[in-house]
């Protein structure tokens, strides 16, 4: 981390490189949920999470998907390009989780018959409300050709990343991805990891994500290092 810190989230630090298009990415231990009110350290998660989302980025990068993604620096940090994040999270669902059990009345597990693809404003003292293409369109956060370019990338990411889990004997029961620009190319950004997605195993359900965390289920470390171990071989 040699260069000035740009920004400090939840989960990660933004440092300035010496390229003025690429920044390097720091994955903390941090650990939040609910909007932040819930809040731990999770032992090895940066590591693990960096070494799992360059995972996923190199095999979108391998089927076409382009990203932020540049490399791996180190066990905690990755090089990416820089980008101009466009305010809208998109989540694909393919399993009855979370807040869409609570909302729909489904109960967790049940498959869905297609991808539900949602878009929520990517406002943290709003709690990332949900929301559609009008509010969108009312807001100005994006086109409506890019709005379709989001969700149709993000089911070709599902399609790509869902195959990849399965055979590897996980369910890909949803995640969100972040997006942004860069030299007005749109580009995958932002980090694929178990603090973004449910990772289910796909014999026992068993959980291999952040929600061991959010629901005080124990074992977080050894799932989020059973996901690596899975997706390494």
């Amino acid at each position: 981390m040699g260069g000035k810190l740009l920004y400090e989230g939840k989960a990660k630090k933004i440092f300035e490189t010496g390229h003025p298009y690429e920044v390097e990415v720091y994955f903390k231990d941090d650990a939040t949920a609910f909007n932040g009110a819930k809040k731990g350290q999770i032992n090895s998660k940066g590591i693990l999470n960096n070494a799992i989302s360059s995972l996923f980025f190199e095999l979108l990068e391998a089927n076409g998907v382009k990203s932020h993604y540049l490399k791996r620096i180190d066990e905690r940090s990755m090089l990416v390009k820089k980008l101009k994040i466009i305010q809208i999270e998109v989540v694909v669902r393919n399993i009855a989780a979370g807040s869409l059990s609570k909302r729909i009345g489904w109960p967790e597990g049940k498959a869905l018959p297609s991808p539900v693809v949602e878009f929520y404003y990517k406002d943290d003292d709003l709690g990332d409300p949900l929301i559609n293409d009008y509010h969108v369109a009312a807001m100005g956060l994006a086109t409506p050709e890019e709005l379709a370019w989001l969700a149709a990338e993000s089911l070709r990411v599902n399609a790509i990343l869902r195959d990849h889990l399965l055979a590897r004997k996980v369910k890909l029961v949803d995640f969100k991805l972040e997006f942004g620009k860069s030299d007005e190319e749109l580009l995958l950004g932002d980090e694929i990891s178990p603090d973004t997605c449910r990772f289910w195993d796909s014999e026992t359900n068993l959980r291999l994500d952040k929600d061991r965390f959010r629901r005080d289920m124990g074992g977080v470390e050894e799932a989020y290092q059973e996901m690596y171990d899975r997706l390494k071989g």
